[in-house]
């Protein structure tokens, strides 16, 4: 297998615009550009126009195309060339294999974010030592590289970073270690309630010889300029850089639906049955990574994977599996956000959750204006139920469920959360109906029709953030701070969460 590497003075594909502009074909007839081939390229699948970097050592671009590079599209072609070359591209067969070639790489840029890869953008960013703002500690840099070695444990660096779009990235750590070690990664902000934005969770540092990469996805960003703090929590680590790189782009959020709350009469203004044979993909999109969710929690989420999320029996099916994929954990996380908004209404859903020790099964809401953790808890939460598996009874499957908002003013970071729970007879074993009623003043949560919670609006907006519009969250988590508070069961490899529908109602 040979892959090949196209280079033009104008782009053939665009991640965000799949498919070959007219120019471009045009381009490709006229045969105005050079290929360069090479056998055993490697694995990796995003190049830099200023130089071509892999795993082989291929030439840089000065090299393979005179400097004409500034923009590549990369494309997998089998038995077609079997060893180095350049190719004049002006004969006349070439160009139809190269614009076929082209073809199928922009289709696979389309579907990268689908298969939980990074999108090949202009968007990564690179801490280096150079960069440095500051530092708790004494620290060394390397002669003859720019590696910073942080001798002590903890410690952390600073620096500025500014970030071109808003995502969930991809967080790589190149480093070294003599020791098991641990980092992590901090959006800084001096908050007067002390709270810390740790926007990686903990990243292992293996011992290694030699500089190695290790690193979480998922981290959310917003954009902008952000002061960071790079944390070594546990060992001594030689860090070499930090590189962000976009996975999945925030996506805006197109409808936005106002549910009257002045009427006699519930009317279902949306909702999901689950009746058909996959995820409706007009309905959901996914949250992606293994970052821990702010809560320290195990799972990876994974992207349109019907092991993760699926539709059976009329049913959607969230599970959560064991030693899965290549992770500790893989489960899935469904979300309207980039589909429909909701601000007020009847939102319930019939559910029944798992029973064994480290799941944490949730319905709930999330303001739309959430990008990064800084963003939340100004965005707003409404928790409709939240389960744990700790408090369901094994063998009768009786539970506890829990109804909660969390705003700037309460919140569970500061422990003063306004929260309420309802024992539940045989929660795990049969479906129940869990909903709340969301007012312009009070938020009321029900279980199979009883109320047993209601937050009523207060003085002032760190109090109510629910005049804004909030997207509806399934998911099911593994571990962390409250799932995993009194361990995991360790004999367990499959957990399901099942969601019968969820629907939203307008009082008219």
């Amino acid at each position: 297998m040979h892959r090949c590497v196209v280079f033009l003075s104008q782009p053939l594909c665009d991640a965000r615009s799949p498919g070959l502009s007219v120019h471009a074909f045009l381009r490709v007839l006229s045969g105005d550009f050079w290929i360069c081939s090479e056998s055993n390229l490697g694995t990796r699948q995003y190049l830099d126009s200023r130089q071509i970097i892999n795993k082989s050592g291929i030439a840089d671009a000065d090299h393979c195309n005179s400097g004409q590079s500034s923009v590549i599209c990369e494309s997998v072609f089998k038995n077609v060339l079997h060893r180095s070359i350049w190719i004049d591209m002006k004969l006349i067969y070439l160009p139809t294999v190269v614009l076929l070639g082209a073809v199928i790489a922009c289709s696979n840029q389309a579907n990268m974010q689908a298969n939980n890869q990074p999108m090949p953008s202009d968007n990564v960013r690179v801490f280096q030592a150079e960069d440095l703002t500051g530092s708790s500690k004494k620290f060394e840099t390397e002669s003859g590289d720019a590696s910073v070695v942080l001798m002590d444990e903890p410690g952390w660096l600073s620096f500025d970073m500014d970030f071109g779009v808003a995502a969930r990235y991809r967080v790589q750590v190149f480093a070294q270690a003599a020791a098991d070690a641990q980092v992590w990664v901090e959006d800084y902000v001096d908050n007067t309630d002390g709270r810390t934005y740790n926007v990686t969770g903990n990243i292992p540092v293996t011992p290694t010889d030699a500089v190695s990469e290790f690193f979480i996805e998922g981290s959310p960003f917003n954009k902008g300029s952000h002061k960071m703090k790079f944390h070594v929590s546990n060992g001594s680590v030689s860090i070499d850089k930090v590189v962000f790189t976009p996975m999945v782009e925030h996506q805006i959020t197109p409808e936005s639906l106002t549910q009257k709350m002045d009427g006699d009469e519930w009317k279902l203004a949306w909702s999901d049955e689950f009746d058909g044979d996959e995820v409706d993909d007009s309905k959901w999109t996914y949250d992606v990574g293994n970052w821990g969710w702010g809560n320290n929690e195990l799972q990876y989420y994974t992207v349109k994977r019907k092991e993760n999320a699926r539709v059976e029996d009329g049913n959607l099916v969230i599970e959560a599996r064991k030693n899965d994929d290549g992770k500790k954990w893989t489960s899935a996380r469904l979300t309207t956000r980039g589909k429909v908004r909701f601000l007020y209404g009847k939102i319930e859903m019939r559910a029944q959750v798992p029973r064994e020790r480290g799941n944490w099964a949730a319905g709930w809401t999330l303001g739309d204006k959430y990008r990064d953790e800084i963003s939340w808890p100004y965005c707003g939460e409404i928790d409709i139920l939240e389960s744990v598996g700790f408090e369901v009874n094994d063998e009768t499957g009786d539970g506890i469920a829990h109804a909660t908002v969390h705003t700037p003013a309460y919140y569970f970071k500061i422990n003063n959360q306004i929260s309420s729970t309802k024992n539940i007879p045989n929660m795990a074993g049969e479906f129940h109906t869990y909903a709340v009623e969301w007012t312009p003043t009070e938020v009321r949560g029900y279980v199979d029709g009883e109320k047993y919670y209601v937050y009523d609006k207060n003085a002032n907006d760190k109090e109510w953030p629910f005049n804004q519009p909030q997207n509806l969250i399934l998911n099911l988590a593994m571990g962390g701070g409250w799932g995993g508070a009194k361990g995991l069961d360790e004999s367990i490899t499959s957990q399901k969460f099942i969601i019968d529908y969820v629907r939203v109602y307008s009082k008219e």
